[in-house]
């Protein structure tokens, strides 16, 4: 059996480390890279390597930014009164592409899952409480953008649970059903993100 020079093995198995690229993947990505003269590696290599340099974790709503609070937060032309409450940032970023959400947001950083061992505590929950209870009184609606799927359900329900138990009067909302039970934000359009958005509802 042939065996594969080992920087290009190396190369395969770190590729094939990575979320959602399998062996095959991997390995036509790294042929890809070793057979095209117009990539420059040195390039992609640096930017791999100083990805998280540059990159901040916003301390109001947990987003990424360059600078803490982040542009976001600080944008004066956003409303303030609306936080859209998502999982992962790639969320907010699908959220915001969508044209139809001029508020805030708020970065849970997963979802609750007993079965991984990952509790209220694991997220960012304790900060969503604080933001609604003391930081902001201008606060009058919160979107839950949670996935459609068990865990997202799971989390959206706590969620309205434990904000209304700190602040009775801030209206909660859950995005419609335009997204497929099971499906990620992430992948989704922007008309189907849309009509998420405006046909959220009381939750």
């Amino acid at each position: 059996m042939t065996k594969l020079p080992t920087s290009l093995q190396k190369l395969i198995n770190e590729l094939g480390s990575l979320p959602g690229i399998g062996p095959k993947t991997a390995q036509r990505l790294a042929f890809y890279l070793l057979k095209e003269d117009n990539i420059d590696l040195n390039n992609l290599s640096d930017s791999i390597s100083r990805v998280k340099e540059g990159i901040v974790f916003c301390s109001t709503c947990h987003n990424m930014g360059e600078s803490d609070p982040c542009h976001t937060c600080t944008d004066s032309k956003r409303d303030k009164s609306l936080i859209c409450v998502v999982e992962e940032p790639l969320d907010a970023q699908a959220i915001d592409k969508s044209g139809q959400f001029n508020g805030v947001f708020h970065v849970l950083g997963g979802v609750l899952n007993p079965l991984e061992g990952i509790g209220p505590e694991n997220l960012e929950v304790e900060s969503l409480i604080e933001r609604t209870k003391n930081q902001d009184p201008r606060i009058k609606e919160i979107i839950i953008a949670t996935n459609p799927s068990l865990e997202g359900e799971t989390t959206a329900m706590h969620l309205s649970k434990v904000i209304k138990q700190s602040n009775t009067k801030i209206k909660i909302t859950r995005i419609a059903r335009g997204l497929p039970m099971g499906g990620d934000l992430e992948y989704a359009d922007d008309i189907t993100l849309m009509r998420a958005m405006e046909g959220r509802r009381e939750y």
